[in-house]
């Protein structure tokens, strides 16, 4: 009876895989049931970064598009800087210090300030623009 009892503790677990794998199933096989499959020229075109496809691969084309990526990225890590600030500064068990959290506030103001000035002067040489 030990074995038995050793056994559905992972039951669970068995229940869990066997609901995955048939939802992971479902999934590819609604798709052929339910969705319609009409390929047209259209759909079935290449499609390149905004851009219709072309044949030499020296030719000349905008780099808005990673212009537009890279200052993506940029923010994206700066948000990323702010979420473990935010806990260390306003979470009280980790027990940081008035010191502490007067310097880690105006470091972290410092650091949006620049982000913030070279947000500006990328405004101003119009890389946000879209021509």
């Amino acid at each position: 009876m030990a074995g038995a009892d050793f056994l559905l503790n992972y039951l669970p677990i068995i229940i869990f895989l066997g609901l995955s794998c048939l939802i992971g199933i479902l999934f590819l096989v609604m798709p052929m049931v339910l969705a319609p499959a009409e390929p047209d020229a259209e759909k079935l075109s290449t499609y390149e970064c905004g851009f219709e496809p072309f044949d030499d691969s020296r030719m000349k084309f905008d780099v808005q598009f990673y212009i537009v990526a890279i200052l993506f990225i940029i923010v994206d890590l700066d948000v990323a800087f702010l979420f473990p600030w935010a806990v260390v500064m306003f979470n009280p068990e980790l027990g940081a210090d008035r010191d502490f959290q007067i310097f880690a506030f105006w470091s972290m103001f410092v650091f949006l300030a620049v982000f913030f000035i070279g947000f500006l002067y990328e405004w101003k040489k119009g890389a946000l623009e879209w021509r």
